[in-house]
């Protein structure tokens, strides 16, 4: 019987996630030469090498892609066994990682992780912040329990439960607060400021400006909203923000925000889990806790739209 532990499944499966032995140290919490010698030890028992090891770069053998895909199924079998376990009690116990995307993260997370914490006392909760591609794959590999995204995801694996939706506003300079409202057409000739490439808010906004069939004349990318916001506010250009966003990022920002005629541009916000996951019948009892978290969020939602 070759004896490999759950451990050396799980340092190797880091590092032929990230390929680079740091990366992947950091990730496990633990040094890099103790990374490195799980490695080895893993490798001496099974009598095979799993990477190829350069001057600067490491990668898998054909035999390490093969153990890589062996690895993530037993590690995503364990944590299932963890969750059917968790899934038997009467309280959800234990770790919950909870995956969202960084346009809504800053925004509800204060309100859902409060009441998480008073509803579920015994609960560990890990918060995991990326684009919905990244949290789709950990979902699907197991590393995180649920995530709270753009709806609709589209995977047949996921099931997924709509929570709330919201506008999108218009952000532009103060000076700009009772030009015209321009229209969404009209956006294509302004400097539009985006969100990087990855973010779907960016592409939803893309959508809404109908700049798919066609290049703006300016468009410039920001990592956040944070930072689009205050690039409005030195005149730099206009952008579209989620209306949650808009009591935190237009605080000391000296910017206008007015809403678009009917219809107007919107998101439907919802969480997503694997279907098969044990913890499904609790994470339906999460949504309707992160739902009523978001309620009165978004401050715009009952004023009247600019024109």
């Amino acid at each position: 019987m070759i004896n490999i532990t759950l451990k050396q499944l799980r340092y190797f499966e880091a590092l032929a996630r990230h390929g680079h032995f740091g990366k992947a140290a950091e990730a496990c919490a633990i040094s890099q030469p103790a990374l490195s010698m799980q490695i080895k030890e893993m490798e001496e028992v099974l009598g095979a090498s799993l990477f190829e090891r350069g001057a600067r770069q490491i990668r898998l053998t054909h035999f390490g892609e093969v153990a890589a895909e062996r690895a993530r199924d037993i590690l995503r079998a364990t944590e299932e066994l963890g969750d059917l376990a968790r899934a038997s009690r009467e309280r959800l116990v234990g770790r919950l990682r909870i995956g969202v995307i960084p346009t809504v993260a800053p925004y509800l997370l204060p309100s859902v992780v409060g009441a998480l914490t008073r509803s579920y006392p015994e609960l560990d909760i890990h918060v995991r912040e990326t684009v919905t591609p990244n949290l789709i794959d950990e979902l699907d590999e197991g590393r995180l329990d649920t995530a709270i995204v753009a709806l609709p995801v589209s995977e047949g694996t996921l099931a997924e439960t709509a929570l709330f939706s919201e506008r999108f506003v218009l952000v532009r300079s103060a000076r700009e607060a009772n030009a015209p409202m321009p229209s969404a057409d009209s956006l294509r000739e302004m400097r539009l400021l985006l969100l990087e490439e990855g973010h779907c808010f960016r592409d939803q906004a893309l959508s809404f400006c109908n700049l798919q069939s066609g290049p703006p004349r300016e468009v410039l990318d920001a990592s956040s909203l944070s930072t689009l916001v205050q690039m409005v506010s030195a005149g730099m250009g206009v952008t579209l923000i989620p209306e949650m966003a808009v009591p935190v990022e237009t605080r000391s920002a000296s910017v206008a925000i007015s809403r678009f005629e009917a219809p107007e541009p919107t998101r439907t916000i919802g969480m997503v889990w694997r279907r098969r996951s044990p913890l499904a019948g609790q994470l339906t009892e999460i949504a309707d806790i992160v739902r009523r978290s978001a309620e009165g969020l978004t401050a715009l939602r009952d004023q009247p739209a600019v024109s």
